[in-house]
């Protein structure tokens, strides 16, 4: 049985007459059609006809009966308030049933996909493999999440990783902490700067400026790691201070164990190999504090694991890289430098898997396929422990690159 538009009007054409609980007009429904026929917008409110209403008590009998057969319960769906029992399309069009018929489509794929989706998360809860093993990377792609700035001296050694270890071409860090990394430069954070030692804020902040400009010329450029003469990175450095950078310049020119070059450059022999890919990662912190009166050193302590391929071949390995120096900018007023430049006070480097007694100004990775060396002497060293500094410069073996 269909109905017709609710509202106020008359029906469309071809449509019947309203016949769900159709009533005499009460007194506020003339007094409000009187006052909108005053505005000349209103249609008289029609009285049902004798038929109407002779069908309306007739539903309405057979609603109480049914309600009384029943002991007088609502029939309630799965869903939605309770309603009576009515005959099959009673105040139901056919345009509200398809409606509703949507409606309660897309309430049963909501309720199915909601289970589906506790079901899942119950799932990867207790195995997280079946969800990290279909992401790239594989089940390591939970631990790729990188890791938050260093702002301590770290306390222990970053713990070893799960599954296979060794660097792919596909995946160079596959297995080390550098993993979760900084990439390069942005490794290299320079904290606030601020007045120390009779330097004012600016001076701190381009000796923090040039100590990171250092670090990245001397580990990360390209031509650097390549053994190009590093020019740029030199030009840092005051030429005024004894021993600085003129000691380097000897260093790259005829390198030896006493004059070594990579007391502060990362250079690998080309010939031998080449870095994999164009990403170094990186790790480590930078201070400052108040040197002599007029004076502000800057210390730096940073890490880098380079993944290499060998040069004639395929095989791939990583060698890590550690670095700590000291850098000074004196007040050009009170001290004999240039203005600009600035002093390097100490350079110390830790180097894992690299040739030993071997001092020709590059490093010497070893690769899978090299025939073993005699096992050193020195103690076995991890070379991503931060945590502490050894002073034994004798070699060593390292647990893992």
């Amino acid at each position: 049985m269909g109905t017709t538009v609710s509202g106020h009007g008359t029906p469309s054409e071809g449509r019947p007459e309203r016949s769900e609980d159709q009533e005499s007009p009460t007194d506020e429904q003339w007094a409000d059609f009187l006052r909108q026929a005053e505005a000349g917008s209103a249609a008289a409110p029609k009285e049902p006809s004798a038929r109407a209403r002779m069908v309306t008590d007739r539903l309405r009998a057979l609603d109480e009966e049914a309600a009384r057969a029943r002991g007088g319960r609502w029939r309630r769906g799965k869903s939605g308030p309770a309603e009576p029992w009515q005959p099959d399309g009673w105040r139901t069009g056919p345009a509200w049933q398809e409606r509703n018929g949507r409606a309660r489509g897309r309430r049963r794929v909501a309720g199915v996909l909601g289970t589906a989706v506790i079901v899942a998360a119950l799932v990867v809860t207790m195995r997280p493999s079946l969800l990290t093993d279909h992401l790239p990377g594989g089940g390591r792609a939970v631990d790729a999440a990188p890791l938050p700035a260093e702002t301590a001296p770290p306390t222990a050694a970053p713990p070893a990783g799960s599954g296979p270890h060794g660097p792919t071409r596909e995946e160079p860090f596959r297995g080390s902490p550098a993993l979760r990394w900084a990439d390069g430069a942005e490794g290299i954070e320079a904290p606030e700067a601020k007045a120390v030692g009779g330097m004012s804020k600016d001076q701190v902040a381009f000796a923090l400026r040039t100590t990171r400009q250092i670090l990245v010329g001397a580990n990360l450029a390209p031509a650097t790691l390549r053994g190009e003469r590093p020019d740029t990175t030199l030009e840092l450095l005051d030429p005024a201070q004894e021993g600085g950078r003129k000691e380097l310049e000897r260093a790259l020119r005829e390198p030896s164990r006493d004059h070594d070059p990579l007391t502060l450059f990362t250079r690998f022999a080309p010939e031998e190999s080449r870095l994999l890919g164009d990403v170094v990662k990186t790790r480590g912190r930078m201070t400052f504090e108040a040197g002599r009166p007029g004076s502000v050193e800057v210390h730096a302590d940073y890490t880098f694991v380079y993944p290499l391929l060998r040069a004639d071949g395929d095989e791939v390995a990583r060698t890590v890289v550690r670095r700590r120096l000291t850098t000074v900018l004196y007040d050009p007023e009170r001290y004999t430098a240039s203005r600009g430049k600035l002093s390097l006070l100490t350079s110390e480097d830790r180097v894992g898997n690299t040739a030993c007694e071997v001092f020709d100004g590059f490093l010497h990775p070893a690769f899978p396929g090299d025939a073993p060396d005699a096992a050193p002497g020195g103690p076995a060293v991890d070379p991503y422990d931060r945590s502490a500094w050894t002073d034994d410069d004798s070699c060593g073996r390292v647990t893992r690159t």
